[in-house]
């Protein structure tokens, strides 16, 4: 169902979150769904099935910037993300059911738990040294990678259609297990995710409850940051600042987890 929920003061402080994310999410490679879903449940009270298909919405201007902008340097393996993307549209649509079916407070629990992991997924990746020799090693085996293409592809798409965030953990765990080069790595996954969130958004206009004024509001501001990260970053982007950047986003998921299943 497609409605228009009456403007309430703080929508207008939406673009604004837009905006932040919209930079954050750039810097670190995401869609920036797992900041939009709590602010819309725990701050302005949105049912939890309604806000999942507005966070997807919010983070499409975050992927189609990143990916045209990869494209252009030659650092998207549209092959490999094909696959990728063929079995996480049926898990986008799994996820999209799967909401749809189960109690709103169960679904933030579950976004919450999800989060622990992805903060915990995080930290190993910064503290864990990359062996030189597994750097740009492009794993030969078709059939090993359409499998891993399989399974993280439907992970991936599956977190999506749940709970409204890119899906970004699993695609990248899987893209980084075949030991392409890092570039390739995250102009795929920015592919792959952007795929996930247009299959899961389709799911949910058939299942689900869409807010228009709330799409509005706050993609606009994602729309803004997304087109002002990448000049950001090609000034002030050094190995040291990304590191402190990711212990800053894994202790702030850590924090939105505790709230989405405590309150």
């Amino acid at each position: 169902m497609i409605f228009h929920s009456a403007i309430e003061p703080i929508y207008f402080l939406l673009p604004v979150i837009g905006l932040v994310v919209g930079l954050f999410a750039t810097v670190l490679g995401g869609g920036g769904g797992f900041f939009f879903l709590p602010v819309l449940t725990l701050v302005l009270d949105v049912p939890a099935q309604t806000a999942v298909i507005t966070s997807l919405v919010a983070t499409l201007p975050i992927g189609f910037v990143g990916v045209l902008g990869h494209h252009k340097k030659g650092n998207v393996d549209f092959r490999m993300g094909a696959v990728f993307s063929i079995f996480g549209v049926v898990g986008a649509f799994a996820g999209a059911y799967y909401t749809s079916k189960i109690d709103t407070e169960l679904l933030q629990h579950c976004f919450g738990i999800y989060t622990w992991f992805l903060a915990i997924n995080i930290i190993y990746g910064s503290l864990k040294k990359v062996k030189n020799n597994d750097v740009g090693v492009m794993n030969r085996n078709d059939y090993t990678r359409n499998i891993k293409s399989a399974l993280f592809g439907f992970f991936g798409g599956t977190i999506s259609g749940s709970f409204g965030t890119s899906g970004t953990g699993p695609v990248l765990a899987g893209l980084l297990s075949m030991r392409i080069p890092l570039k390739m790595v995250i102009g795929t996954s920015l592919f792959i995710v952007t795929i996930n969130a247009l299959s899961a958004i389709t799911a949910h206009v058939l299942v689900g409850y869409i807010d228009l004024t709330l799409i509005v509001f706050l993609t606009v501001g994602s729309l803004i940051g997304s087109l002002m990260g990448p000049r950001l970053i090609s000034q002030a982007h050094t190995d040291n600042k990304e590191g402190i950047a990711r212990y800053i986003y894994a202790l702030v998921l850590v924090v939105i987890g505790l709230l989405m299943v405590i309150k």
